[in-house]
């Protein structure tokens, strides 16, 4: 388990100071313009040294590349990911699934589960944050969000044949 340390950084942002279970140690600067630093700690001589600089829109992909939006390992596939309330699963739409050539607003999948449609990959193609407009097709693995109950009132309208 990792421990995460946040401060405050007056006037420039939040600054966390990440300790893997690996022993890694690690400090992400989010200023307050949107760019993101990521620095490693050195530990023999305690030394700070800036491995990476990004813009809001690198460190999103980024982001999103590390918490498996658009690759998820085999043997990570049936595992849930669970923040307090917030759960975030992967569902492959089937070929006959009731919500399979409808879109993300015909479904009216927000308003009526509560849950949401974060992201939508098939093949090599991820849409990330897919709006009212994308059309689910058989095939397509979309990753939600919500609370379990929100998460169980979407799979009855969108999964299920």
């Amino acid at each position: 388990m990792s421990i995460v340390r946040e401060s405050e950084l007056p006037g420039i942002g939040k600054k966390y100071q990440i300790e893997t279970s690996a022993d890694d140690n690690m400090v992400i600067v989010i200023h307050n313009d949107g760019r993101r630093e990521l620095y490693r700690l050195d530990d023999e001589d305690n030394d700070t040294k800036c491995v990476m600089t990004m813009n809001d829109e690198e460190a999103r992909q980024v982001a999103g590349i590390i918490g498996g939006l658009s690759f998820k390992p085999k043997a990570l596939e049936t595992i849930d990911v669970a923040l307090n309330d917030l759960i975030i699963e992967w569902h492959k739409v089937e070929k006959n699934a009731a919500g399979s050539e409808k879109t993300i607003g015909e479904l009216g999948v927000r308003q009526n589960t509560g849950a949401s449609i974060i992201a939508a990959i098939k093949g090599d193609e991820t849409v990330i944050n897919p709006g009212p407009d994308y059309r689910i097709t058989a095939g397509t693995t979309l990753v939600v969000a919500g609370k379990r109950s929100n998460i169980k009132a979407l799979k009855d309208i969108l999964l299920k044949g």
